[in-house]
Parts: C-alpha cells; sequence; structure tokens
C-alpha cells in the first residue's frame, strides 16, 4: 500500500459525505479548507517519500526546496531510478550549424534539464554522411547511452545502427527517417505526405506556367521526399504546371545566391517553391528584392526562421510549414531515456511531429513572441517580442 494512500481514501471519503449534504458558501468553503489540509498533507508526504528516494540527500529540505529539486534536474532520481543523472545521449545532425535546429537543440537540452541526463550534438555541417556516419561510430565506442540520428541517407547508417542495438543503445531517428533502417522509432514530419499537400497548395497559387521548387541537398532523405510528393501531386492534378527543380546548396548564403541567380535568369516563372528552411527564406529574400510580388509571383516553403516569418507576415510570401523542431529534440530525450530506464520495456513510439501551413495571418503569434520553442530566445516560457 501506498503512503499517500490514507489521504487518498480520506478525500474519498470526504466527496461521499459532502454529496449527502446541502450546497450552500459555507459549505463550499469547509470542503475546500478540508482539502487544503489534506493536500496539504500529502504534499509532505510526497516530500519524505522523494527524499528517501534519493530527491534530496537534506533530510530538513522543505516541501518547496524537494518540490524545486525535482523540477531542476536532481529530483528524477526518486521516480526512475538512482543511475538517471548518468545518462547521456548523442544527437547526429546533416548541418549542425543550421539555425532550423536551433530549437531542436532546445529541446533537447529542456528535456535532460527535466529528466537528468545530458547529450552532445555532433555530426556534419555541410549534410557529408561520411561525418555523420564516423561521428555515429564515436558516439558508440564512447559509450552513449542512446542516439538520435538524422538518417538522411537510406543505407549508410545501417551498420552502425545495428552494430548499437547489438551493443544495448537504443537508436531513434529524427527529422529524416529510413524504411531500410532497424532504429526503434521516428520521430518527425511524414515528409512524402506533407510534400503532397505542399503541391496541392501550389496548384491553388498557380493554376499554370513554370513553377521552380529549390531543394538544398537533392537525394538528401530529410527533404527529397518533400519534393517528391511535390511533383506527384503536380503531376497527377496540376497539369498545366511545369516545375523544375533547382538545387541551392546546404549553405544559407550559397542558396540565397543561386535562388536570386535562377529569378534573374527565368524572369516568366510564375511561383518560387523551396523543401528546406534555408532555401524558403532565400525565396522571400529574392521575391521581395526583385518587387516580385507586384508581378503576380506565388512563393512558399517550409520551416520557420525569422527572416522568414517576418517576410510571410509582410506577405513577400504565401506560406511556410511548420514542423515543430523543438518537439525533434525534446521527444527523442524522452524515448531514449524512457527506454534505459525501463531496461527496454517501453519509450520508442513513432511520432508525426506534424504539418501546420502558417500565412500571413496566423504566422502573427510567431512575430509577437519569443520563446525557445521557435529558437527565438534562450530564456524559459514565452515573452512578449
Amino acid at each position: 500500500m501506498s503512503e499517500l494512500d490514507p489521504v487518498h481514501e480520506a478525500i474519498e471519503r470526504l466527496e461521499w459525505m459532502e454529496g449527502k449534504e446541502e450546497e450552500t458558501p459555507h459549505s463550499k468553503f469547509k470542503a475546500m479548507s478540508r482539502r487544503t489540509a489534506l493536500t496539504g498533507g500529502a504534499a509532505g508526504l510526497a516530500a519524505t517519500i522523494l527524499a528517501a528516494c534519493g530527491g534530496s540527500n537534506n533530510s530538513k529540505t522543505t516541501t518547496t526546496a524537494a518540490a524545486q529539486t525535482s523540477t531542476n534536474g536532481g529530483g528524477t532520481s526518486g521516480v526512475f531510478g538512482p543511475s538517471s543523472s548518468r545518462l547521456r545521449f548523442t544527437f547526429v545532425n546533416h548541418v549542425t550549424t543550421n539555425p532550423f535546429f536551433v530549437p531542436t537543440k532546445y529541446g533537447a537540452e529542456d528535456a535532460c534539464k527535466l529528466l537528468g541526463c545530458s547529450y552532445q550534438w555532433t555530426g556534419s555541417e555541410n549534410s557529408n554522411v561520411n561525418e555523420m556516419v564516423n561521428a555515429t561510430n564515436s558516439a558508440i565506442t564512447g559509450g552513449a547511452d542512446g542516439l538520435a540520428l538524422a538518417l538522411i541517407d537510406e543505407k549508410a547508417f545501417n551498420s552502425a545502427t545495428q552494430a548499437a542495438l547489438k551493443a544495448n543503445i537504443p537508436v531513434v531517428s529524427y527529422n529524416a527517417d529510413s524504411t531500410s533502417n532497424k532504429r526503434l522509432a521516428y520521430i518527425g514530419q511524414d515528409l512524402f505526405v506533407s510534400g503532397q499537400e505542399m503541391g496541392k497548395r501550389i496548384i491553388e497559387l498557380v493554376p499554370s506556367g513554370d513553377v521552380a521548387l529549390f531543394i538544398a541537398t537533392p537525394g538528401s532523405a530529410n527533404i527529397q521526399p518533400r519534393i517528391d510528393g511535390a511533383l506527384d501531386t503536380i503531376k497527377k492534378q496540376g497539369r498545366g504546371i511545369t516545375p523544375h527543380t533547382v538545387a541551392t546548396g546546404a549553405a544559407v548564403p550559397a542558396e540565397l545566391s543561386t535562388i536570386d541567380s535562377y529569378v534573374s535568369g527565368h524572369p516568366n516563372t510564375k511561383g518560387l517553391f523551396a523543401v528546406d528552411a534555408g532555401s524558403t527564406q532565400s525565396v522571400a529574400q529574392t521575391i521581395q528584392k526583385h518587387s516580385l510580388r507586384g508581378r503576380g509571383v506565388k512563393g512558399g516553403g517550409y520551416d520557420l526562421t525569422p527572416v522568414t516569418q517576418r517576410l510571410l507576415a509582410a506577405d513577400q510570401i504565401d506560406f511556410t510549414i511548420d514542423q515543430q523542431p523543438y518537439l525533434q529534440g525534446f521527444l527523442p530525450i524522452l524515448q531514449l531515456f524512457m527506454y534505459k530506464m525501463s531496461n527496454s520495456l517501453t519509450g520508442p513510439a513513432d511520432v508525426n511531429t506534424g504539418l501546420k501551413f502558417l500565412d500571413k495571418t496566423t504566422v502573427g503569434p510567431y512575430n509577437t513572441t519569443k520563446s525557445r520553442y521557435e529558437g527565438s530566445s534562450t530564456a524559459a516560457g514565452v515573452a512578449k517580442a
């Protein structure tokens, strides 16, 4: 029997007795007072239990202090076990310095603070798969307790994933996935379906004419399925449209230069659309630079950067798609942590982090607030911009 059961039983008895009484202002106040006293007692018991389980090393810690300890990364041992604070996880990323992943890193950091573990952010700055595989292997030999991999290549990570699982190191994928990989779960957007939905929006905006589809790194599993989905929809439903696929590169400055040059050389293009964060931002900047909205040019793409958000609100593009990058950092840590602490009994689960179209009106809250959830602030919570 739990030490809290007497309190719960007392509350249930009170509720049964109160149900027989006539409800008056006096009876309401009396009921509230009794509950406050009992739940206060429950809090005290909870503090004692947390201290006994290792949530606090100070037997004289007050209830308030014990609660603070449990939310600041030091109290999880009382819930999950004494070894939780020693867990170390590794994220392997394909564009480690890209601004899109700022909220992803905040999500991982916040989950680690909550659970009392730690994480490392590594990989490649420019989608070099060999560098990513080497980083994965280094994490395995270094004794990482779990891996979160951006599986941008269909097969390159298979051997490393298999080696990790054989060593009892759980592996989940995030942001990009591979159907041939043995990872335990995928946390991210359904990329092909999102591309199909983007294709529908393109057809609505541009019934006919030339449309450019920009992609940072063709073939990369985090964005290729999007452009494949868009082309699939256009082929089936937008027969008046002539799509042109254009590679822009992994670095944002190069993306902007490529898109600007393309627009200068193809003045009759009716729509400019992108499937990655850097290219989408560059599409908006190029449309603004050349005053293309006045010529009826449509534009849109993926993800949220401060520049994209500002220019979307200014009606320089028609939409962008949010896939909640914060969750792509927070949820892998949570799943890996649960897998380790439960000795593989629970944890991994596929999570679709969403397909949310934003336009010049609905992007408003993103521009009027600052938060770690969107990577616009280092502080906790949501504040006015």
